[in-house]
């Protein structure tokens, strides 16, 4: 169960680390354009076939080793449950991006994205960080 979690995850946090990259380079292409239109392609299918249910596996997996494994208890579990709550929020956000992107009604620019793209890194370091340390 630990070993598919951790599969999970990594899947998760390679979608959730490429997609805003993705945002990067559509975020400077024309709406309408062709390379809009694959963009929105690679979008949804990366959103629809990995990271959907890659962070719908990690959950499952993981609210289960902590049931089974530790009990709900233990501080670092309990900081790191916090950081996958809001590594899902940022998932929520980039979805409504996805579907923002695909109505051609971007507001952001590459910038933008680019910051993005360093929130799933940080909250991932952290989150590891405090499942291998343990520190609380």
């Amino acid at each position: 169960v630990k070993s598919l979690h951790i599969i999970a995850v990594i899947f998760w946090m390679a979608g959730m680390l490429y997609l805003p990259r993705l945002f990067v380079y559509h975020a400077d292409a024309a709406p309408g354009s062709e390379t809009s239109e694959t963009f929105k392609i690679m979008e949804g299918r990366l959103l629809r076939l990995i990271i959907n249910p890659a962070m719908m596996v990690t959950w499952l997996l993981g609210l289960w080793l902590a049931w089974n494994g530790f009990g709900f208890s233990g501080g670092w579990l309990h900081a790191k449950i916090g950081l996958v709550v809001a590594m899902s929020g940022v998932h929520g956000y980039f979805s409504a991006s996805v579907r923002r992107f695909a109505a051609d009604q971007n507001t952001k620019p590459a910038r933008h994205w680019r910051i993005m793209n360093e929130v799933p890194t940080v909250l991932m370091i952290v989150i590891v960080i405090l499942v291998i340390v343990k520190p609380f």
